[in-house]
């Protein structure tokens, strides 16, 4: 069902001045995906910007510097006028690769505070109650956008305004009645990329090794690649 931004109270968020937003990528990632949104970030920062002007936006994620695909991403936000704030993925002793930077947009929103009239966390983790706190003390209104079976209940309570993205669902994800031709990518989150290694003996072993299963296609020769998110 679409939102209509004109008559729904929900829309009206009064004079919000400056606006500097900021998007905890892989938090954001895995909440639309649990409710099968694929985000389209342009359509999303424009719902989110309302009647206000757009100090900064801010996109944090970590990377692994082999990955193209999600280094394609990161460039194509660069230059749709997001500030892209990375870090490079850490290997830990159980194996996984993560890369938090919870303190970098806690820093970013409390340094710029004074700047901006509104900030927007784009995330659900309870980790930034206090963050949002410091900014709220600092005379800037703070809102929390995120999925609300998603979000923290108490970085909900601590938000002056919280947008559940779970409404507006339809008007931020991806039209891919565009097919191929879409020119917005998606994003890639770090926890999932294999470690540089890994991706390469995945690589050589199917260049080597032809799946048998395909000789009787017209393209024996080609790969067929599956995306099962």
């Amino acid at each position: 069902m679409q939102s209509d931004t004109t008559t729904n109270p929900f829309w009206q968020f009064g004079h919000r001045g400056r606006v500097a937003v900021f998007i905890d990528g892989n938090n954001l990632f895995h909440a639309a995906r649990f409710h099968n949104i694929d985000i389209d970030y342009n359509k999303l920062l424009r719902v989110l910007l309302g009647d206000g002007r757009l100090l900064r936006a801010f996109f944090y994620t970590g990377v692994d510097a082999g990955a193209e695909r999600q280094q394609g991403f990161l460039l194509w936000m660069r230059r749709n006028g997001f500030r892209v704030v990375q870090k490079e993925l850490k290997t830990f002793f159980d194996g996984t690769r993560k890369a938090n930077l919870d303190v970098e947009i806690a820093v970013d929103m409390l340094s710029l505070a004074g700047k901006y009239d509104t900030a927007i966390l784009v995330s659900g983790d309870e980790d930034f109650v206090y963050a949002v706190n410091a900014v709220a003390y600092k005379g800037c209104r703070v809102e929390v956008a995120g999925f609300r079976s998603n979000t923290a209940p108490k970085l909900i309570d601590v938000a002056d305004f919280f947008i559940d993205i779970g409404d507006i669902g339809d008007m931020v994800r991806k039209d891919t009645s565009q097919g191929d031709h879409y020119s917005v990518p998606s994003f890639v989150p770090p926890d999932e990329m294999p470690p540089p290694n890994l991706l390469q003996n995945m690589t050589t072993e199917i260049h080597l090794e032809p799946n048998p299963n395909f000789a009787d296609e017209e393209h024996p020769d080609l790969v067929r690649i599956i995306d099962e998110r």
